[in-house]
């Protein structure tokens, strides 16, 4: 297969070349970075860490003392802070902002070699609800604008502590890709008078072809215009925007969490335990977005190095299609 698509929500162009067709197995494991063996996300390790913002612990426990499961600190080398005030000024054509926002550490476990393919559901559960929690919080500043969750698994992806851990930069502008998705979902809408997202979740569904699995709540698709090997996003299946939503919906989250565990145990499993990138894209903190946008997750596993074609043009050579990415991580149980 040799192929150009596009995106039909950004409109950005991929390059699907699979004369060279990879499979799970062609692509070189990276070794892990040994690490020093102190670790200040370790449970016992409470005081090596700023102090601790919220934390699902004990009743009889302390803050930033042992007794927890999950545990969300200010980050100790912050993009952003806010502490700092939130200024704007122009410097002839340029723009600039004062470095104000948020930067959070959520440690998801008190277990250090801990990944989300063996955690308890459970366990999971609770991550995302701390991630609800600091979102729902935050976005009671009315100079943030979004909150970006995510987490980076592996040194390849941009992890510099092996202790499971996610993040949270909050930010005072509408950062670009979120802002391209925004516009393209609202072109869509003007249009169709539908959401593009629910218009791919139906069209997948009636396809066959890219759909890894679906639970009662959620799909799990390899996108059609995928940019990297094992490209994944996990959709709502009822049309939502914002992912804060979820905190009056526990059955939702319960889902969220099954859903989390199934498609990373299938990367554990068929990719051997991949480096990855797993972020929540959702509505900013502006008004109007209900009918148009819809919330996700999307988790790019690591297996291949950005290149200069794809620095140089933003044209991204994708060498499993999406087809054969579903094949790899279906399961026969999974076929609908």
């Amino acid at each position: 297969m040799m192929e150009l698509r596009k995106d039909p929500i950004i409109k950005r162009w991929v390059i699907i070349s699979s004369e060279r067709s990879k499979r799970p197995m062609d692509f070189k494991k990276q070794q892990p970075k040994s690490e020093d063996s102190f670790c200040p996300f370790d449970y016992g390790n409470e005081y090596s860490t700023p102090e601790e913002i919220i934390a699902f612990r004990d009743a009889n426990s302390t803050p930033n003392s042992p007794g927890w499961w999950v545990r969300v600190v200010p980050n100790k080398f912050p993009a952003l802070h806010s502490e700092n005030e939130l200024k704007k000024q122009g410097i002839g054509i340029y723009d600039q902002m004062s470095g104000y926002g948020y930067h959070e550490v959520i440690i998801e476990t008190p277990q250090h070699n801990a990944k989300f393919a063996d955690m308890p559901m459970d366990q999971i559960k609770e991550i995302i609800w701390a991630y609800i929690k600091r979102f729902q919080t935050i976005r009671k500043d009315k100079r943030i604008k979004y909150v970006q969750i995510f987490k980076n698994k592996g040194e390849e992806a941009g992890a510099s502590l092996l202790h499971p851990h996610s993040q949270l930069i909050a930010t005072p502008i509408v950062p670009i890709t979120i802002k391209s998705e925004i516009e393209g979902s609202k072109s869509y809408y003007d249009f169709r008078e539908r959401c593009v997202y629910c218009d791919i979740i139906n069209q997948e569904l009636k396809d066959k072809q890219r759909v890894v699995f679906k639970t009662d709540e959620f799909i799990v698709i390899e996108p059609y215009a995928s940019r990297f090997p094992y490209e994944t996003w996990l959709l709502p299946l009822k049309h939502s925007h914002d992912f804060g939503s979820l905190e009056n919906k526990p059955t939702l989250v319960e889902d969220l969490a099954k859903t989390i565990s199934i498609i990373t145990k299938r990367f554990d499993k068929k990719l051997d335990d991949p480096p990855f990138n797993l972020f929540i894209h959702t509505s900013p903190f502006i008004d109007g977005l209900e009918l148009y946008y819809h919330w996700h997750i999307e988790i790019l596993p690591r297996l291949t190095n950005v290149a200069g074609f794809e620095w140089g043009t933003g044209f991204h050579i994708n060498h499993v299609s999406p087809e054969q990415a579903c094949n790899d991580l279906i399961e026969e149980k999974d076929i609908l």
